[in-house]
């Protein structure tokens, strides 16, 4: 993390240092012990291994006689392998530590400056510190003694605000456990486009073998089948290309959702916060059950049902001789229908 060079571009030197110490996962400052990737981005051992176990659901602990695991970095999307040890193999980053404990100290010396905290709009001198429950928005006492909430239910500002914090952080973990195993589909949606042009080749090569002894009686059989193949091919991986396109927008639209979660919960303040999270919190918590899209069958891109045996065809033409006309046009009559089914 380069914390001198964001910090200089900032004009206030600890909130953008405490930018740095966010951690993207639980979007809270990173606890300790903090761990680092290979990718060089930090998160917390906890939320670490939340996204760990979320990508290895049949890993059950150290002493597991699975080994080894991986997961996507939430920052970069790298993947990163872990050994038998899972994220306890990862390395702490004390540097990143020893920031925060520093950060600590300073912030509880500073004083808190006037006017950090939003104010009543109808009261001006009262600080809104309610929120009232009937009409959705934070206000102030005031408000709730003698104002337009004074007939309605109200709660501390504080329990909302950490309870619907609690159910955005919860919401983004979702999403970018999501994300990782809509990642995991469109690999295996690319794998299967590729094997299915693969086995298409294959299939058009095979067939061409078998057709080249026949090339003056069964050449136009042959054309027949190879375009029958490549419609087949065709129509297949255009399936799968749709399928990939449509699981990459649902991961571009998850992707903004998750950015516009975290800006939400850069904001520290309980009033500032509820603002913007009530507007896009039933996005995000739609977002987050998971879109219910088409996938292929088990075996989809097999071409085996083009294979096509021509050793009866063989045998009947090592048994052409000379005969009449009329035997010869007979003879000929029989084996287009044999062809043809």
């Amino acid at each position: 993390m380069d914390f001198q060079a964001g910090i200089l571009r900032d004009g206030n030197p600890m909130e953008n240092l405490e930018k740095q110490l966010i951690c993207p996962i639980c979007l809270e400052m990173f606890s300790k012990p903090v761990v680092i990737l290979p990718c060089q981005h930090n998160l917390c051992r906890k939320c670490a291994n939340d996204v760990f176990q979320a990508a290895n659901p049949y890993w059950q602990s150290r002493s597991s006689v699975i080994s080894g695991g991986r997961f996507r970095c939430p920052s970069c999307r790298h993947e990163v392998l872990l050994d038998r040890h899972g994220v306890y193999g990862l390395q702490r980053n004390l540097l990143v530590e020893n920031i925060i404990d520093i950060y600590k100290q300073e912030c509880s010396s500073r004083p808190l400056k006037k006017g950090e905290h939003p104010m009543c709009k109808e009261h001006e001198d009262e600080r809104i510190n309610i929120y009232c429950v009937t009409c959705e928005v934070p206000t102030c006492s005031m408000c709730k003694v003698f104002g337009a909430h004074k007939d309605c239910e109200v709660a501390p500002l504080e329990t909302v605000f950490q309870g619907q914090k609690t159910e955005l952080n919860n919401c983004i973990s979702m999403l970018v456990a999501g994300n990782d195993r809509i990642q995991t589909i469109i690999s295996q949606l690319e794998d299967s486009c590729r094997r299915t042009e693969e086995n298409s080749e294959a299939a058009k090569q095979e067939l061409c073998a078998r057709f080249d002894a026949f090339a003056a009686l069964l050449e136009e059989k042959k054309s027949e089948l190879l375009q029958r193949i490549t419609r087949e091919q065709g129509d297949k991986t255009g399936f799968i290309q749709g399928l990939i396109c449509q699981y990459k927008e649902q991961l571009e639209k998850s992707s903004r959702l998750v950015e516009t979660a975290i800006q939400a919960m850069e904001e520290t303040g309980g009033a500032s916060f509820l603002m913007p999270a009530l507007f896009s919190l039933p996005r995000i918590v739609e977002a987050s059950k998971g879109g219910r899209l088409e996938k292929i069958e088990h075996g989809y891109e097999s071409m085996d049902a083009f294979s096509v045996s021509l050793e009866h065809l063989a045998e009947a033409v090592r048994t052409l001789d000379f005969d009449s006309a009329e035997e010869d046009e007979e003879y000929f009559d029989g084996e287009e229908e044999e062809v043809e089914e």
